[in-house]
């Protein structure tokens, strides 16, 4: 990161009072919008992982960079109209780079992150792109044009000049960007939007957000979880363009895992969460699940059903314990990228928390109508904003008309048109409204399957009553092809039998006919499904905002559909409705050929995870992250460990549980009061009980003289007094703020004293516990499972200003040599990104065999080594392995006196 540049404050200064006299006139590009960005140039713009750690810019350091873009684009000779091409995750850099090419004219061109390399090259060539911003993992197959990696942008455009850079005069006709549909087959369609576009439906979010501006400054600043991709234009609305209107905070998070998502809700004390609904299904099912855990379930039911007459605030007061899981700031749901069910929709409402519906497309620039957080119709997607006309066709399809719609499609020769000659657009969708002037949301017109009779059947009706069935997690309804004419197909993802939803279900309630004979109780006659198959996977294939991609669904279907047939014509039997072995590789089957190198169909159930597949404890922790983030569910780290086989595995993904991490991660010790109470016990008792025991003689201290900021140190593990030479080698700088790692074994049974422990013994335990957390500032390092966890609040702690101090070898030394150093001290190394401080110890080695206690001043050597730093690249065990030739170099030859 960069110093923040003052110079040229008196400038901005000058260019807000300007723009201010002007608001009363019509915008005429997005970089107008800048301006808020020097208003709120020293508040927080952007939150961002990475690794274990918060990276955090201003929003004065957002438009800074944003200049250097443009200038560094101005050096390739890159100028109005040339395409620049996004392709990267959601990340401060990426929106500099926006920013930055509309500041110099350009167009970008995001593209979808989960797009493949082929699709995206026909794109970069079809736009003759004049630069690729991407992210490391992702590239073009071939040199279609320049690239640069985004995680490096801030150094390549570090040299360049931050005064804020003059724009040419752009007017809403011009291009901003054009955003292709991602796919692997269909030819690149770009939507061509301009400023234009993109202002008509922000400029009445502006005024809007002025009515509210003064309540803000209670909460000021609003903090935003956005979920959704940066390549799609809501996403954009949600974490690029409204946010500066207000100052507000955009965190961006690397993970769908629910409960990481609920976590980051309450440690970056999050207001509003924006995600696709199948991110708030998830949610709302990590929720039950922990209900479930805690035999909670029965009395959360009475309690939702009596809350339904209850006004917003009684019912935050009534499920405050669910509001303190998110934290005191939260209060408000946005949902986009896809149609909210019902169920959802209420459980959220009912639990007290604003829930917004967006609906739009990107033929709209995103937004055709929006939900008023305090005046919802249920079940509604909100009133059409201003600025733009909503009718209903013949047939109910929604037609809109309005500066809002794009320029054209890009189809390589020039621009197609998006709308019809009188302006409307047939957005595809089938619509009502109601009297209040609230639009539903019916279902796709092109999805509507049409019977041999003529009759229209729309799959949502049906998806509605097959989620209304408790053995369902997830469904989708296709039109399966019937002696020439369809019928509708359910296509569904059962909960496990003895799942963690609910309580137990016989197999007859599991069965998918019974489900099915179920939903179409509730159903017309002519609506009924007659055929349905199980998905083989865990998930159905998504887009990048969470669509099931219906195509590859329906492919699917029929492809069985025609197995099975092939199988009754050679073998007669009963016809075939359920679905056999799949040949689609699971979520687990592809982590794991992406892990291991071996193709998924080398790999068995019976594989061994340690011999066959030699997956390390550090695959492991990358595989159950990887199937967290892919499933949206929590997995026990704890039997993930204890599974041997690629069976034993996807019977555990057949049964996810709730697990709660068994190990306390104390925050309180950290608390600057904590911190100055710890300062006086040490100098007071443990400085005073080293120098008496072993006055340590310290080499090295100068290696810490020009080092700033937090550090990770190592040490070798000679004795439990480690601990006390450490901080008496260490200036106070550092002993004021260091978090020791400890075994998290003991710590945890400190914390939660074994059963069979008598009552005297649980209660010193448990003073124990409190006291070596505020001497020595500790948290659980475990030997075994759950290692995530201790690495994600090492980072936490170095974001709070705290080092970490870790003993790589795990245990004593038991011959005075140094053991093997666990791979992952590398992960925390590279993780962390913090310069790593090798510490030996020498000379207790030799007092322990001999059994003493007490050593004369200087027969204990401290030796601090020189700060080493490690490429984010590195392999951890290739670190590992460097800091322990480290240690072992900084070894004394000559043997003191005891």
């Amino acid at each position: 990161m960069w110093g923040e540049d003052q110079n040229f404050a008196p400038a901005l200064s000058v260019q807000w009072l300007h723009l201010e006299s002007e608001r009363h006139m019509p915008r005429q590009s997005l970089n107008e919008y800048l301006e808020f960005f020097h208003r709120y140039g020293s508040d927080i713009a952007c939150v961002q992982r990475r690794g274990y750690r918060r990276a955090r810019w201003t929003y004065r350091q957002i438009a800074n960079a944003a200049a250097q873009f443009a200038r560094e684009l101005e050096s390739r000779g890159i100028g109005r109209g040339d395409r620049v091409m996004l392709w990267g995750e959601n990340c401060a850099e990426w929106v500099v780079a926006f920013w930055g090419t509309l500041l110099r004219g350009a167009v970008v061109v995001p593209m979808d992150r989960v797009a493949a390399p082929e699709f995206a090259a026909r794109v970069a060539a079809q736009v003759d792109a004049k630069l690729l911003i991407h992210s490391a993992e992702l590239t073009l197959p071939g040199a279609i044009c320049p690239a640069r990696r985004i995680d490096t942008l801030f150094d390549a455009i570090s040299h360049h000049d931050r005064r804020p850079y003059p724009a040419p005069a752009l007017a809403r006709a011009d291009i901003a960007e054009i955003i292709f549909t991602s796919g692997t087959t269909a030819e690149p369609k770009g939507v061509v939007l301009t400023h234009g576009n993109l202002l008509a439906n922000l400029e009445p979010l502006e005024s809007g957000i002025d009515k509210y501006r003064r309540y803000e400054r209670l909460a000021h600043p609003l903090r935003f979880l956005n979920l959704l991709p940066l390549s799609h234009v809501f996403g954009q609305f949600m974490g690029m363009f409204v946010p500066p209107l207000i100052g507000g905070t955009v965190i961006c998070l690397d993970t769908l895992n629910p409960s990481e998502v609920l976590r980051a809700c309450k440690s970056e004390r999050v207001s509003v969460l924006v995600a696709v609904p199948r991110m708030l299904g998830s949610l709302k099912e990590k929720l039950e699940r922990d209900l479930d855990a805690a035999g909670l379930r029965e009395q959360f039911q009475s309690r939702f059903a009596a809350a339904e007459k209850l006004g917003f605030l009684r019912r935050m007061w009534r499920f405050r314990s669910i509001h303190r899981q998110f934290g005191w700031k939260f209060w408000a749901l946005i949902s986009g990228g896809a149609r909210l069910d019902e169920e959802t929709e209420t459980f959220w409402n009912r639990l007290g928390f604003a829930l917004i519906q967006g609906y739009g497309l990107t033929e709209t620039a995103s937004l055709i109508s929006l939900n008023h957080p305090f005046r919802m119709g249920r079940g509604s997607i909100g009133r059409s904003l201003a600025g733009r006309e909503v009718r209903l066709a013949d047939d109910g399809e929604m037609l809109v008309r309005g500066e809002s719609i794009a320029s054209g499609y890009w189809r390589g020769e020039g621009l197609h048109p998006v709308a019809e000659a009188d302006g409307w657009f047939h957005t595809g969708d089938l619509g009502a409204l109601d009297a209040q002037g609230n639009l539903y949301f019916k279902g796709r017109k092109k999805g509507v399957i049409v019977t041999g009779a003529g009759l229209n059947i729309h799959p949502e009706d049906l998806e509605a009553a097959l989620r209304r069935q408790p053995e369902v997690r997830d469904c989708v309804v296709v039109a399966a092809p019937r002696n020439g004419d369809e019928e509708p197909c359910a296509v569904l993802i059962l909960r496990p039998a003895s799942g963690a939803a609910g309580p137990p279900r016989t197999l007859g309630e599991n069965d998918p006919a019974e489900i099915v004979r179920r939903a179409n109780g509730s159903l017309a006659d002519f609506q009924r499904m007659r055929r349905w198959q199980v998905w083989p996977s865990e998930d159905f294939p998504r887009t990048s905002t969470g669509k099931p991609q219906l195509h590859l669904i329906r492919e699917h279907v029929i492809r069985e559909q025609a197995d099975a047939q092939l199988r009754a014509d050679e073998e007669p039997t009963e016809g075939h409705r359920g679905t056999p072995k799949s040949k689609l590789a699971s979520p687990l089957e592809a982590l794991l050929e992406q892990i291991t190198g071996r193709s998924a169909a080398g790999i068995s159930t019976e594989s061994n995870l340690q011999t066959d597949l030699n997956l390390s404890s550090l695959d492991r922790v990358e595989l159950l992250s990887a199937l967290e983030d892919r499933l949206q569910t929590e997995l026990s780290e704890t039997q993930f460990s204890a599974a041997a086989t690629v069976g034993e595995l996807e019977k555990l993904l057949r049964q996810p549980v709730s697990a709660p991490s068994p190990y306390p991660y104390p925050r309180w010790p950290q608390w600057p009061a904590v911190a100055v109470l710890r300062s006086l016990i040490y100098y007071l008792l443990v400085w005073t009980a080293t120098a008496l025991l072993a006055w340590p003689r310290v080499r090295g201290r100068e290696h810490l003289r020009s080092l700033r900021g937090p550090a990770l140190f190592i040490s070798n593990h000679v004795t439990r007094d480690d601990v006390g030479l450490v901080l008496k080698a260490l200036p106070h700088r550092y002993r004021y703020r260091l978090a020791v790692a400890m075994n998290g074994e003991r710590l945890r049974d400190l914390r939660h004293p074994p059963a069979g422990r008598n009552v005297f013994l649980r209660c010193v335990d448990r003073l124990a516990y409190v006291a070596v957390c505020a001497c020595f500032n500790v948290f659980p390092m475990p030997k075994q499972s759950g290692v995530r966890g201790s690495f994600q609040f090492a980072g936490e702690s170095v974001d709070r200003g705290q080092s970490i101090l870790v003993f790589p070898e795990g245990q004593l030394t038991r011959d005075g040599s140094l053991s093997p150093f666990r791979s992952g001290i590398g992960v925390l190394a590279r993780e962390l990104g913090l310069p790593v401080v090798p510490i030996r110890l020498d000379g207790l080695y030799e007092l322990r065999v001999a059994g003493r206690r007490f050593a004369r001043p200087g027969v204990v050597r401290v030796t601090i080594g020189r700060p080493q730093r490690f490429d984010a690249a590195a392999e951890p065990e290739a670190v590992a392995a460097a800091l322990q030739r480290a240690l072992e170099q900084m070894g004394q030859p000559d043997t003191a006196r005891i």
